[in-house]
């Protein structure tokens, strides 16, 4: 199987047990930024070839803050990836945003203070525009994908990205509700933001697992309410990325694959041959 993949899908181990993948293979990868979260499983879904990662590892044993997000992202570039799909769970901030229902953000509010945020630290500095964080014409197709699905969902909104890996308080949740959120999550960043430098185009399709735990009349958020709701989900995940694959025209071209074009503010002659040499997969473009 040499053909690049079409998509990669973060979220859970589960979702790549489609009853239809097939030629399935396992890619051991290592980066500048270390080993992945997990393994790279590649398979065939409608004659095309995807890629699935497990954010938290193979039996979740990384927590949110954890998660070598890095080294994630830089492994599916490597392997000539455009296309990213998050699958992930969220809590509700809002009373129409229920239980059960797909939410397609289009912005992210990074709430968090202990991950590392970029590929560009100290060696070779850039400063990425992520004004629209998320890629517009991927969370169409994302979106086409649950409407030939009959799901209930609801395109926009912003996600809160919580450090973790605790839930939030009733006052914490309150007021990320005055704020004007909409949906809160522990994933989102940086994981969108690695994406956008990797000029890689990004969407999430978050679940509402709860309503987080400023509702009073529901009940509050626990780890086996999320699990009963991913669970019963899986199959309209799988369903959606199904239709995703088949729906994605290689051959079109999105705006996030030049972000970095006018981004590296660093005077190439300062930057050093170890700093070139880790980035090189993202930067060759514009330092050769």
């Amino acid at each position: 199987m040499n053909d690049t993949p079409i998509l990669a899908v973060i979220g859970g181990s589960g979702l790549y047990e489609f009853e239809d993948l097939n030629e399935i293979k396992t890619l051991e990868i290592d980066t500048p930024f270390g080993k992945p979260s997990s393994p790279i499983t590649l398979g065939k879904l409608g004659g095309r070839t995807v890629a699935f990662l497990a954010r938290h590892g193979i039996g979740h044993i990384f927590p949110p803050s954890k998660v070598p997000y890095r080294a994630n992202i830089y492994a599916l570039k490597s392997l000539g990836i455009k296309r990213i799909v998050s699958v992930s769970a969220c809590g509700s901030l809002r009373e129409s945003y229920a239980p059960g229902h797909i939410v397609i953000p289009n912005q992210v509010f990074d709430f968090t203070h202990q991950r590392e945020r970029s590929f560009f630290d100290t060696g070779m500095v850039a400063h990425v525009s992520v004004a629209d964080p998320f890629c517009e014409s991927l969370s169409t197709i994302l979106e086409e994908s649950l409407i030939e699905l009959d799901a209930t969902y609801h395109r926009g909104g912003t996600y809160i990205t919580i450090e973790g890996p605790r839930f939030s308080t009733k006052g914490e949740s309150g007021q990320y509700r005055q704020w004007g959120m909409d949906i809160i999550g522990m994933t989102a960043s940086p994981e969108v933001f690695l994406a956008r430098e990797a000029e890689m185009c990004y969407t999430t399709m978050a679940h509402v697992t709860d309503y987080d735990v400023w509702h009073v009349s529901e009940e509050t958020v626990s780890v086996d309410m999320v699990m009963r709701t991913l669970q019963k989900n899986v199959k309209l995940a799988q369903g959606a990325i199904k239709l995703i694959v088949a729906h994605i025209d290689p051959s079109e071209s999105c705006e996030c694959e030049n972000s970095l074009q006018n981004a590296i503010i660093s005077n190439p002659s300062a930057i050093s041959k170890e700093k070139r040499q880790q980035l090189d997969l993202l930067v060759a473009k514009y330092l050769d």
